[in-house]
């Protein structure tokens, strides 16, 4: 099994910023994407960012602009710097690793979550 630990959730301002980390262990999967969903008090989860094996990504409408997603191979860690942030983004932010164990895709591997709260 793969497990995400995350980190760099907290309290910013309008307008600041913050960078949010998750990085990956264990052995016996290919993690083929990795990326973020968010979820605010009283909706559905929705996607964030994602970036694929060769450096791909796909950015929320919302977020188009103000968030960057990044991968560190080395590491099995991918990031999402925050910037421009608004009260919206407010929300419990998990990452996820897509897993493929040889050719069969076996489905994503989710963190915990971390808060991030944005004050107007």
């Amino acid at each position: 099994q793969v497990q995400l630990a995350e980190s760099g959730g907290g309290l910013v301002q309008a307008g600041g910023s913050l960078r949010l980390s998750c990085a990956a262990s264990g052995s016996g999967f290919r993690i083929i994407d990795m990326g973020w969903n968010r979820q605010a008090p009283g909706k559905e989860r929705v996607l964030v960012a994602t970036i694929r094996t060769g450096g791909s990504t796909v950015y929320a409408d919302s977020v188009k602009g103000r968030f960057t997603i990044s991968r560190d191979y080395t590491k099995n860690t991918v990031y999402l710097q925050m910037n421009s942030l608004k009260p919206e983004d407010t929300a419990v932010y998990y990452c996820y690793a897509g897993l493929y164990s040889g050719l069969t895709y076996v489905g994503r591997s989710w963190g915990q979550g971390t808060q991030v709260t944005v004050s107007s």
